[in-house]
């Protein structure tokens, strides 16, 4: 996930004190206050396929069985709230939600405000473009428009990196502004770029495709968010990750979506 911004902007819209975790006070639940709740709360945004979307009004995805193994593990029920992405980290911070689980990617200036488990895969920045476009490699987008998600990596790092910004609040409206020519390149994490394109082509003539380019902007590992104060927690799903890691459970999750897998290095 997928997915950043400015972490401190989104912070301030949606938590007004979230952003200092000792002067809130807040803090993320320890294992026992989980048993003992018997569920994991998770905030997600379930627009992100194949990690995690809509089958009707129930939520489905790679990361969704991960955490229900997880979770079965603990002796815990998986309890998901919906929401779009920005609102997703600045719950987890603030204590309003234990985990979040949207394809996250691991950053330095997020894990100033957050804990993270280990990385359970590798992910890439994906750029789209319609078939026939002059952009066919990542220095072709020098002074061109491309669209985003709003709060994630994808916005991150082409706003950083001098690209001019169109970003919406979900991956359906980034991908209609790219087909409405609106942009030149539509920027999203690789795995779900793969599953709407592949979608969005279906029966369509070859000059009306979308294409993903083989050069992608980034390498990032994705894990799942957590506040400070879960520490054991966090402890914990990381044995059980790597365990999971180790006996193939979770490359055979995206075998079971048809996603091709890269193991985070320190599965290896």
């Amino acid at each position: 996930m997928k997915k950043v911004l400015s972490f401190t902007l989104a912070v301030l819209m949606v938590v007004v004190c979230v952003f200092s975790f000792a002067s809130c006070g807040k803090k993320g639940k320890t294992l026992d206050e989980v048993k003992k709740a018997g569920k994991l709360v998770v905030a997600t945004s379930p627009d992100f396929p194949p990690f995690e979307s809509l089958d009707g009004e129930e939520v489905v995805g790679i990361e969704v069985e991960i955490l229900e193994k997880i979770c079965e593990k603990l002796g815990v029920t998986l309890t998901l709230k919906q929401m779009t992405f920005e609102s997703v980290l600045p719950g987890v911070t603030s204590g309003k939600f234990d985990c979040g689980m949207s394809g996250i990617t691991v950053t330095e200036s997020r894990q100033k405000n957050m804990l993270f488990t280990d990385p359970y895969c590798l992910a890439a920045q994906a750029i789209v473009v319609k078939a026939g476009s002059t952009v066919q490699t990542k220095a072709d987008l020098a002074g061109k428009k491309v669209s985003v998600q709003t709060a994630t990596t994808a916005e991150e790092y082409c706003m950083g990196n001098g690209y001019e910004v169109s970003a919406y609040e979900d991956n359906e409206v980034a991908q209609m502004a790219l087909l409405n020519g609106n942009v030149d390149a539509w920027v999203i994490d690789d795995l779900t770029a793969a599953d709407m394109v592949k979608k969005y082509n279906e029966g369509k003539a070859d000059s009306d495709k979308l294409v993903i380019l083989s050069e992608a902007m980034t390498t990032e590992p994705y894990a799942f968010a957590f506040a400070f104060g879960s520490e054991d927690l966090v402890a914990e799903i990381n044995k059980i990750l790597k365990t999971m890691l180790d006996d193939g459970t979770i490359a055979g999750l995206f075998a079971k979506y048809e996603a091709p897998y890269t193991a985070p290095s320190s599965a290896k």
